[in-house]
């Protein structure tokens, strides 16, 4: 993937456009996703008991009821200020994510009013936004990363019931 690269999405009824972030930017927004993501690792570490190894289920076909109040303990834990100032990072002060305006019929930069008016009542788009930033961002990242090191931690927490209840 190279910088200039442009990946179209959908969410919800808009297009957005977005490009990679330069490698070291990506790298300093990775600490400030890593210290939110790790909260939520931790809540959903009680889980893994629900995911047979011999089969090598996938995660996420675990139901929503079960991982509802993992989820929710988890966000309890993060800041709002943190998770907004991600969100900017990720959608807005790189401008790297613009948005097909039907009005103007062209591709324009997000700016932080676009994405009050894009999101107003509709904030679930907005994290799944960010959630494709991330992925073409970081996909590699984190595939790599749980390729070398799920199943390990998935037998671990298996083996040491403690750790189920432990924040990674």
């Amino acid at each position: 993937m190279k910088q200039l690269d442009t990946h179209t999405v959908t969410v919800g009824e808009n297009t957005f456009y977005i490009r990679p972030f330069p490698a070291f930017r990506a790298a300093n927004i990775s600490g400030n996703l890593t210290s939110l993501i790790t909260p939520i690792i931790g809540g959903l570490l009680p889980l893994l008991d629900q995911i047979d190894l011999n089969e090598k289920e996938n995660p996420f076909d675990i139901s929503f009821e079960a991982v509802a109040p993992a989820i929710s303990g988890a966000f309890s834990s993060l800041s709002g200020d943190q998770l907004e100032n991600l969100l900017k990072e990720l959608l807005i002060i790189n401008r790297n994510v613009s948005y097909e305006d039907p009005d103007a019929r062209k591709a324009v930069i997000l700016t932080e009013d676009l994405v009050n008016e894009l999101f107003c009542a509709d904030t679930q788009d907005m994290f799944l936004l960010a959630y494709e930033v991330i992925k073409i961002n970081y996909g590699g990242f984190f595939g790599k990363l749980g390729n070398r090191f799920g199943i390990a931690i998935r037998a671990v927490a298996k083996k040491v019931p403690s750790m189920a209840n432990t924040a990674i």
